[in-house]
């Protein structure tokens, strides 16, 4: 659930100002408001050194994943900003050194082919009046050259010959030139060799500090902390001698701040936020509901404040989703050993546990899945065994597709069931229920035009009492006109969309039956014939490999496509969520 929020107004002296925002970060349950634009001269110090420091990061971490070697931390020096502007300035140097270094490999892969010449002793030459240069020709024409002008073929290549030319009078010709280079192809390749010794050193340098990566990620940790808190400072709004900072918190949080401003004798205002005001979304969900929580952290999204937290229906329905769309028993077992491997080798390094409970409730989906339709790496061989699946009919395409309409009409209608038990009793809620009918009449239809059933008669009633209650109270008036036009405006620009949005969760069935062929198919591929040998073994083996893994590695894919589409566009659009929150991040110690 989202949290309810209450804005606080705390006011202290102006002399009191850091220590008392040192004890609101202690509490750590204010969602600082600024008041003023948090600027300063030490902020944008702060800004530099957190910038530079980052930098200096991303050099140590990207060197620790190249290094396979283990290195025991030690402890930061007392001004690490030193350290981090060496280890920065070794990356800037290095990264001009390699681009320098890239430049030259690539003149020298240009300049193999006419040979290794110093071009000082060309301009040497024509000092003496003797004259060579260099061109690019087309094949045909290379005859072309004036008669006294010697021509010597190096090299063709894309039906163009390049030749040097050698004269004892200066020429002109329409054919290109090629400027000679600055260096020798000798020189060139020995400047390189510098160049990368130079590069190895700065690389070995840089590795030297990698001890120092667990204390300078502390310390940049303290550096954040430390900006938020000057930012905090800055943002307070100062009236005579006093000060006030202003924020929100959570309503179960309204006692303990009062309490500790009576202690410290502050002031304090509590009131309920205004509609204008952007209040930050915390969420409270139950151990099961968040494991649905990486998946918003990896989308990076959250509901705003005044909107509905529709975890617990995301994370069913996007564990069917995954069920569906992956289909495969057997997949689900590999998914389930993979998260089970990673969870063993990793789960001490890591805080959240999430992820993997998510992994493993998301690959038990994927079997039940299987097992309900009969599928384990692929479905053609384990039919020819005499398994029956637990439900026949998951196989037959037109009762899946029926049952994916089923589930986008059920998906939908719990969003605006939703919204219809928020806006309830005003009268609004009836277009809403309005929708609904509409939703369960766009499945009869999508049922009807697609699949060829016949159609209920009710279905029209339910159609056009549906489309009744959302024309009269999608935007109650007094005047009844104006409330039919706004209605029917409404109905106009969404009657598509809801047919469509239903029709859109066949792609369950879709990708789903799209990831059986593929497994089917390379199961055929390789016991096709029948014919066994030790070579056919192993060619036969690497097939299956190969094209399961290419299953195992587009199936999530997949859902990250479709399964998660489906909770983030289609059903919170009928649940007009659009993700549009500030996530609570009140001034604390961490």
């Amino acid at each position: 659930m989202i949290v309810p929020m209450k804005k606080a107004v705390v006011i202290f002296q102006e002399k009191d100002s850091s220590a008392a925002l040192n004890e609101l970060r202690r509490m750590g349950l204010l969602h600082i408001e600024h008041q003023n634009p948090p600027q300063s001269r030490d902020i944008n110090i702060l800004q530099e050194e957190a910038a530079l420091l980052k930098n200096c990061l991303a050099v140590l971490e990207q060197a620790a994943e190249k290094n396979k070697k283990t290195e025991t931390p030690r402890q930061a020096p007392g001004d690490c900003k030193i350290q981090a502007r060496h280890i920065v300035d070794l990356w800037k140097r290095y990264d001009h050194l390699e681009t320098y270094a890239r430049s030259l490999a690539q003149q020298i892969s240009e300049w193999e082919r006419w040979g290794d010449f110093p071009p000082q002793e060309i301009e040497r030459l024509a000092e003496k009046g003797i004259y060579v240069k260099l061109y690019q020709v087309p094949a045909r024409q290379i005859k072309d050259f004036p008669a006294e002008v010697f021509v010597q073929p190096l090299f063709s290549r894309n039906g163009f010959i390049y030749c040097a030319t050698v004269s004892l009078v200066r020429f002109e010709c329409r054919f290109r030139e090629i400027a000679l280079p600055k260096q020798g192809l000798a020189e060139m390749r020995a400047r390189l060799m510098e160049e990368e010794k130079v590069m190895q050193a700065i690389n070995l340098d840089i590795r030297r500090h990698l001890d120092l990566l667990p204390a300078l990620i502390q310390a940049g940790k303290e550096m954040e902390k430390e900006l938020k808190f000057q930012q905090a400072i800055a943002g307070m709004a100062n009236i005579g001698t006093l000060s006030y900072v202003s924020g929100y918190i959570p309503f179960d949080a309204v006692e303990r701040l009062s309490a500790r401003a009576k202690i410290k004798q502050w002031g304090i205002v509590i009131s309920q936020p205004c509609e204008n005001d952007n209040v930050p979304t915390l969420i409270r969900s139950n151990r099961f509901v968040r494991l649905i929580n990486p998946v918003f952290r990896f989308l990076e999204i959250i509901p705003g404040y005044r909107e509905l937290d529709i975890s617990p229906v995301f994370l069913i329905f996007f564990s069917l989703f995954f069920g569906i769309l992956i289909g495969d028993a057997g997949y689900g077992l590999v998914y389930f050993i993979l998260t089970f491997w990673l969870h063993k080798k990793l789960g001490r390094k890591i805080s959240d546990q999430a992820p993997f409970f998510l992994f493993y409730l998301l690959s038990l989906c994927a079997m039940i899945w299987g097992l309900l339709s009969g599928t384990f790496f692929g479905q053609a061989w384990l039919a020819k065994t005499g398994f029956r699946p637990l439900l026949p009919g998951l196989n037959n395409a037109e009762t899946a597709q029926r049952f994916c309409f089923f589930v986008g009409a059920l998906h939908l209608s719990i969003a605006h069931f939703w919204r219809m038990s928020i806006k309830l009793p005003s009268l609004k809620a009836l277009a809403d229920l309005g929708w609904i009918g509409v939703l369960w009449a766009a499945f009869f239809l999508a049922n009807t035009l697609i699949l060829g059933d016949s159609f209920p008669v009710f279905v029209i009633w339910l159609f056009a009492i549906g489309v009744a209650l959302v024309v009269f109270f999608s935007k109650p008036q007094k005047n009844i006109f104006k409330a039919i036009g706004s209605g029917l405006g409404t109905v106009a620009l969404s009657l598509m969309n809801n047919f469509t949005d239903v029709v859109s969760y066949v792609r369950l069935f879709a990708v789903g039956l799209a990831t059986v062929a593929v497994a089917d198919t390379f199961n055929a591929m390789v016991f096709g014939n029948g014919k066994v040998n030790f070579f056919t073994l192993i060619l036969g083996a690497m097939i299956i490999l190969l094209g399961h893994a290419l299953n195992l590695i587009l199936g999530p894919l997949a859902v990250v496509v479709h399964g998660i589409r489906l909770n983030v566009l289609e059903f919170s659009g009928h649940a007009n969520v659009t993700w549009s929150g500030t996530p609570y991040q009140p001034l604390s110690e961490d």
